[in-house]
């Protein structure tokens, strides 16, 4: 028998399906953008608020827990005291909980504004993750569609201060009470047709996909697609039918508000529900904001369990190659609406809530389309190198690194293995260091340091040919007095902004 004991097995590195790790460039590029995002909104008026990742599930309002394990849609534990909590699955459940918690030192209207993540216990796919970031901002206790309105404005401004120019966007805006009227005046009103009207919302959804042919199908018999698979239809007759696609086919509301409203006519909340699309129509067009940049689109549905009244979504409109090399309208990056009964499940009272969600990853992506991420510059820092390991030179490099920092100049001090200098170099070549800071014995005893232009350095070397030139070339390298280290790095980093001015003007 062998006593001799197994080698462990090593563990194996591996991402989780359906999670991404974030580059240095993704969060700068996160954070530049968000940081856009959130100036609009404080300069509405909206102010910051924070809740935690986890909820007691039954809080999520959508998935409650069921006999065993709460776990469709959302990643669920138990507590220590047997209580089922999630990862919240987006930001405005939370919100209303905090909203009935804190209701009685709450301010109404509550302005509020928040970015995170979320978490979605679905199964990914190409573009589709478990966690992603939403940023969202929600007025609650203001039950005017003025509220509503008001949300468009801000969402078209803050696509344009994020650099998305008009004409390349449109806030598309309907409303759920219209949508219901058009529901009850083709027989579809009541609980017992909740299937069927469902059924018409999900056909009315696929309209950008399936055009009115496909839609009509869905709303029909049914759909048999390329592959051969059939989705049952929601069985309305041909009238039905046409009336539903009159509907979502309008493209300019104001010629159609007439027969809209006929349509909805005998429906009390059709009928509301066009009032208050007028209403929002007349205040953006008052405000500056015309049909180039907030638009009435019948065909937006959103949220098809708990949005109560108006709804509207954030689309860009120029096209981007898709992984297939075809050219498609890149399409939504955000939206909400009106979810009046969102936080009166915990009050037992009607609190009016409106608000919208921005998906960060989708709408990053769109911008980086566009060119409009990554222009602030983020230059590596300056490199200080260790030639002598001794206390006295370690502290005098700490010192000059620190020195540098003061300065508002990102540095570093090495600390790897100082004492192959040609790694050091070969460090700050991959890291793309700008300058290296380098001071051996004898500079140290003459109280200069030597002072080395990487980049420029890079660009010469591929001029130069013989040794001898270099050596008399001294590369992009000079003396200077520690006292002038600061100054002499200004300088340099200074010149090399100016290169890469000069270079991108010659593009």
């Amino acid at each position: 028998m062998n006593d001799k004991q197994k080698k462990p097995q090593k563990l194996k590195a591996r991402l989780p399906r359906g999670f991404v790790d974030r580059t240095a460039g993704d969060i700068r590029a996160v954070n530049e953008m968000t940081a856009k995002i959130r100036e609009v909104y404080e300069h509405y008026g909206f102010d910051p608020v924070e809740t935690p990742l986890f909820e007691y599930t039954d809080a999520l309002g959508k998935f409650l827990p069921d006999s065993d394990r709460p776990n469709e849609g959302v990643f669920s534990l138990q507590d220590d005291d047997e209580q089922w909590m999630s990862l919240r699955y987006d930001l405005t459940a939370p919100l209303a909980r905090h909203v009935a918690e804190n209701f009685n030192e709450i301010q109404l209207p509550y302005r509020t504004y928040r970015a995170g993540y979320v978490f979605r216990n679905e199964k990914p796919g190409p573009g589709r993750f478990r966690q992603f970031m939403q940023f969202d901002a929600d007025t609650v206790g203001a039950p005017g569609v003025q509220a509503d309105a008001e949300m468009c404005m801000m969402m078209a401004d803050t696509l344009e201060a994020l650099g998305i120019k008009r004409g390349d966007y449109v806030i598309r805006v309907n409303n759920r009470k219209v949508l219901d009227g058009v529901l009850e005046a083709i027989g579809l009103g009541g609980d017992d047709k909740a299937g069927q009207r469902l059924n018409v919302l999900r056909a009315i959804d696929k309209l950008d996909k399936f055009g009115p042919e496909g839609v009509a199908l869905l709303l029909g018999p049914g759909r048999k697609d390329e592959s051969g698979d059939f989705t049952k239809g929601a069985g309305l007759d041909k009238e039905q039918i046409d009336k539903v696609l009159f509907f979502v086919g309008i493209t300019d509301y104001g010629e159609s508000a007439v027969r809209l409203a006929e349509l909805v006519a005998g429906t009390a909340r059709g009928g509301e529900g066009v009032e208050e699309l007028n209403f929002i129509g007349a205040l953006v067009t008052s405000a500056g904001y015309g049909p180039d940049r907030i638009k009435i689109d019948p065909s937006v549905v959103r949220g098809l369990e708990y949005y109560t009244g108006p709804v509207y979504e954030a689309e860009l409109t120029f096209d981007v190659t898709n992984e297939k090399g075809e050219k498609v309208v890149f399409g939504s990056v955000g939206g909400g609406g009106r979810y009046d009964g969102l936080v009166s499940r915990f009050m037992g009272q009607p609190v009016p809530a409106t608000g919208f969600s921005i998906g960060v990853s989708r709408l990053m992506t769109a911008l980086k389309n566009l060119g409009k991420l990554g222009a602030s510059e983020v230059i590596e820092p300056v490199l200080v190198t260790v030639m002598d390991g001794d206390v006295e030179a370690m502290g005098r490099y700490q010192r000059m690194t620190q020195e540098l920092r003061a300065a508002g100049i990102r540095a570093e001090m090495f600390q790897g293995n100082w004492k192959k200098f040609g790694n050091q170099l070969k460090y700050a070549d991959r890291r793309g260091c700008p300058v290296a800071i380098i001071q051996g014995g004898d500079e140290r005893a003459e109280g200069v340091v030597q002072i080395k232009d990487l980049i420029e350095g890079k660009r010469l070397s591929g001029e130069i040919e013989d040794n001898a030139s270099w050596r008399e070339a001294r590369v992009a390298q000079e003396t200077a007095p520690e006292a002038d280290l600061v100054a002499k790095v200004r300088e340099i980093l200074a010149a090399q902004a100016e290169d890469r001015k000069r270079a991108g003007g010659n593009v």
